[in-house]
């Protein structure tokens, strides 16, 4: 390496933080919530020749960094069809067969040029509020092609040699429910953008633009380095993990997602082939969505690699064209996010074999996708579009953390002050969940209760979540979390849904409710091996029921709630000879 390790550091550092700034200009400028509070997007740098990962923003939401070098590869490919990528063109597209996820996230991708050569691109994605397609938000757990989904948009150039096309944007507005929300998300991101050429510009005019080409490729290649040092600290050998979807929306059969995990020296070998075939419900994804979600998952568990290509680098993926993890159109993927979540976890439960150190429980594993949409008394269409959190797995160094957000991102749940702000309903409850995290030498992390009153005169409801039939498992003999429950009531009382973790269009009237009851993480280690004394705290704090504490954790507590320590040692005695 011919570049200083003080001149890496501070270009590595520099480089980080125009994607950071990229990621706050369209955090602050978005107009739908989904981008401006819960921070659903993402930006990169991204390879000229590949479109591999170059460097990623930390605020934004990693899964759609690994899946943006797939977007990114595909617009060069179709460029390379059409002319090849001419300075001041801006692409756009959905296509979650190109780039993965779901029709919902709109990716640009922008050519940066140095003298009239392509020295890298740059690209955001954002989740829109609204796309068309039969459910307001998008989420339709009852889909069976991707046109009941949303509007589909292959890669097009929304910039042609810097002219604006107008008419892309006049078809897409054409589709939403939203037309204004698009707009300022668009726009947001077309700023995002231009700003980050103009730093890029910045940076290479000050430290020469093959200075920054080789801290790019030796990033890169220190990642790779760095990772197959952490599979060769691995055992060698092969190791199993499985676990399941609930259903697909359409059938109500569960849905397995398994992995062979194999480790072979320097390399790691990722073999999905009996995970369930390709379904007709929308939990199908592509095979550019499976592989980011298994860079997310390695990151979680070496996060002091660092996070560009070189992170699989070393890694084979063995994924049946068959399965539900490599479909191609026009097989519904809209809930994608459910199906990277239990992919982490089954890669969180391999992990747990071969590094109980390292390993981490499940987490809740669902994101709650909730849509309630109706009109206004004056005529104006509402869609509120959220997401919902919950318990994050124990792990060897302590406890879950209680009420989080999915591990596939570092985003926000939505605070209820906006949604209430921007939507005519009410929050009666937002709470932690009493008893809902694991048991376990660590307790998994407590998800949360989340009631809403409409306040309109009517609203249809739509839902699509999991882990209502599978909990989220502990690790190492850890408990698992509580179960997904959604209830909503209706003129004859309170009801479940039939898929219990899927619905939609059911009708509710001013002053009716629903209700979320979301997972909790699960536990790692014997519940037997918790001290007591956190065992009490737990109690004290509303964490743990009494009846839970000597159930679970064979801990008796006195009346003023400490710890009676001769029936606690009695009853693990007791517990442990059976």
């Amino acid at each position: 390496m011919s570049i200083d390790p003080v001149t890496l550091a501070i270009l590595k550092g520099r480089l980080e933080q125009i994607a950071d700034e990229m990621d706050a200009t369209l955090f602050r400028s978005a107009f739908n919530p989904i981008i401006a509070e819960a921070h659903d997007a993402s930006h990169g740098i991204y390879d000229a020749t590949t479109g591999e990962t170059l460097v990623q923003g930390k605020s934004g939401l990693p899964i759609f960094v690994g899946v943006m070098a797939f977007a990114v590869k595909a617009v060069i490919d179709k460029a390379a069809r059409q002319g090849g990528v001419h300075e001041g063109d801006v692409w756009i597209f959905n296509d979650p067969y190109e780039g993965g996820t779901h029709l919902s996230d709109f990716r640009l991708v922008k050519p940066v040029f140095r003298d009239g050569k392509l020295f890298c691109f740059l690209a955001s994605v954002g989740h829109w509020h609204d796309v068309g397609g039969n459910v307001p938000g998008n989420y339709n757990p009852a889909a069976t092609e991707c046109f009941q989904e949303g509007m589909l948009i292959p890669p097009v150039k929304l910039y042609d040699r810097g002219e604006f096309r107008q008419d892309v944007v006049d078809i897409l507005s054409a589709n939403s429910r939203l037309p204004l929300s698009l707009y300022g998300d668009l726009n947001g991101q077309i700023n995002a953008l231009s700003l980050g050429e103009k730093r890029m510009a910045d940076l290479l005019d000050e430290y020469m633009d093959a200075t920054v080409a080789e801290c790019l490729v030796e990033l890169k290649a220190r990642a790779a380095q760095m990772m197959r040092a952490q599979i060769a600290s691995l055992p060698a050998g092969t190791v199993s993990a499985e676990d399941y979807l609930d259903n697909d929306g359409n059938s109500d059969a569960p849905l397995k997602i398994a992995l062979d995990l194999t480790i072979d020296g320097e390399r790691m070998v990722m073999d999905f082939s009996r995970s369930s075939p390709a379904c007709m419900g929308p939990v199908n994804i592509s095979r550019a969505t499976t592989i980011a979600a298994c860079y997310v998952a390695l990151k979680h568990v070496f996060g002091d690699v660092p996070a560009n290509a070189g992170v699989l680098e070393p890694v084979d993926f063995v994924i049946d064209e068959a399965s539900l993890l490599s479909v191609k159109a026009p097989k519904p993927v809209g809930g994608y996010t459910e199906t990277i979540m239990r992919l982490i976890d089954v890669i969180f439960e391999a992990i747990a074999q071969l590094a109980p150190q390292d390993a981490m429980a499940p987490a809740y594993g669902t994101i709650n996708a909730l849509s309630l949409a109706g009109h206004r008394e004056d005529g104006r269409r509402w869609v509120m579009f959220s997401f919902f959190g919950g318990g994050h797995g124990a792990h060897g160094a302590g406890d879950g953390l209680n009420h989080g957000n999915a591990p596939i991102s570092t985003a926000t749940i939505p605070p209820l002050e906006i949604l209430e702000a921007a939507y005519p309903v009410r929050f009666t409850q937002w709470s932690l969940r009493p008893d809902s995290g694991g048991a376990g030498q660590y307790r998994g992390g407590l998800g949360a209760t989340y009631e809403i009153e409409l306040l309109e005169k009517h609203a249809d409801v739509f839902l699509f979540g999991e882990r209502g039939k599978f909990a989220p498992p502990g690790i190492l003999g850890g408990g698992p979390g509580a179960r997904n429950v959604f209830h909503y009531q209706q003129n004859d009382g309170e009801h479940v849904p039939p898929m219990v973790s899927k619905i939609v269009g059911i009708g509710i009237d001013r002053g009716q409710r629903v209700r979320l009851d979301s997972p909790g993480g699960g536990g790692y280690g014997d519940a037997h091996d918790r001290d007591p004394q956190a065992v009490a705290r737990d109690v004290r704090l509303g964490f743990v029921s009494r009846d839970r504490a000597e159930a679970d954790y064979a801990v008796v507590l006195k009346a003023d709630g400490s710890v009676d320590q001769t029936a606690t040692q009695s009853l693990r005695t007791q517990e442990a000879a059976q």
